[in-house]
């Protein structure tokens, strides 16, 4: 995988859909994700070597224009984070479980890369606004005192721009709660 990851969400889904055909057209990027999500919004995801996805978020804000939600490089992901995001992530036990819900998609995804590079924590799952009101929220686990770390990093970055719903650490976790989430 290219390290940098270009995230783009957008309040319409034709103009998303316009935007992202014209980014591909005009950055070497790989399209890893684009599709519709609820309530009407549209994200596109690629990767790509750093200026090739600069080049496509910046196609993406011109574009994209008044429409566009958000746009975001994360310019060095952390290494777990697409699997997360395909949960496909391969962990263990679940000693304590982090759970950061967020208002959008694309603080999801930076969510997952602060908590990943932030604390000793396995992303389990990055799950972006498929049925959840255009919201997302990140699992982890790991330890207690690195999982309380991680989600302390999340809330410390994230908190004072409004786009974290709520953000916890769960102990001990049940075996019920784990098998549900899975």
């Amino acid at each position: 995988m290219k390290q940098a990851i270009g995230l783009l969400e957008f309040k319409s889904i034709a103009k998303g859909m316009e935007t992202v055909d014209e980014v591909l057209q005009s950055a070497h990027v790989e399209l890893i994700l684009a599709t519709a999500l609820c309530p009407g919004k549209y994200i596109a995801m690629f990767t790509g070597e750093l200026s090739a996805v600069k080049t496509g978020i910046a196609v993406g804000e011109r574009v994209g224009d008044f429409f566009l939600i958000d746009a975001y490089v994360l310019s060095n992901a952390h290494k777990s984070v697409m699997s997360a995001l395909t949960a496909t992530s391969e962990f263990g036990d679940v000693p304590a479980l982090g759970v950061v819900e967020t208002m959008s998609a694309v603080t999801s995804i930076m969510v997952g890369d602060t908590a990943a590079k932030a604390a000793k924590v396995d992303l389990i799952e990055i799950r972006i606004a498929r049925g959840l009101g255009g919201k997302g929220y990140v699992l982890f686990s790991g330890e207690i005192a690195s999982v309380q770390a991680a989600v302390k990093a999340c809330l410390d970055q994230y908190q004072m721009t409004g786009e974290i719903l709520y953000a916890t650490a769960i102990s001990s976790p049940r075996k019920e709660l784990i098998d549900s989430l899975l």
